[in-house]
């Protein structure tokens, strides 16, 4: 996976609930895991900008209820710095979920803006974005 050009700090963890900001079907969903993350023993593992994950859908469409998918996280509350010295932070958690391991995204839209590092490392998920932060 390809870095991101912020230093981001890991503002969710396993278990937190989500937003799903695209038009796939699913409203709510939540973090089960982080695809390719790393870890301490005995300390649970966050989530930053960008990661992708495997999220539950919790609310939405009734067949996507209880189904898990791959997504990216595009936007975060906890506020990260980037190379500039800006610091960034959104008004929700949110995630796109994906249709394969490639990276395309499942929705055709995705509702309110992205961070620019997802951008960087996930270019198909930003081309259906309606504006870049």
């Amino acid at each position: 996976m390809k870095a991101i050009s912020a230093r981001a700090t890991k503002g969710l963890n396993l278990g937190s609930y989500v937003i799903v900001a695209d038009n796939s079907g699913a409203r709510v969903a939540k973090i089960v895991s982080v695809k390719g993350g790393k870890g301490k023993k005995g300390r649970q593992i966050g989530v930053k900008i960008a990661d992708m994950v495997k999220i539950s859908v919790k609310k939405g469409d009734p067949e996507m209820k209880g189904k898990v998918f791959d997504a990216v996280v595009i936007r975060q509350k906890k506020p990260y710095r980037r190379k500039d010295g800006e610091r960034v932070s959104f008004e929700d958690n949110a995630v796109a979920i994906l249709k394969d391991e490639k990276g395309n995204p499942k929705g055709t839209q995705i509702k309110g803006p992205i961070a620019r590092e997802v951008m960087e490392r996930w270019p198909s998920v930003a081309r259906i974005a309606s504006m870049v932060y």
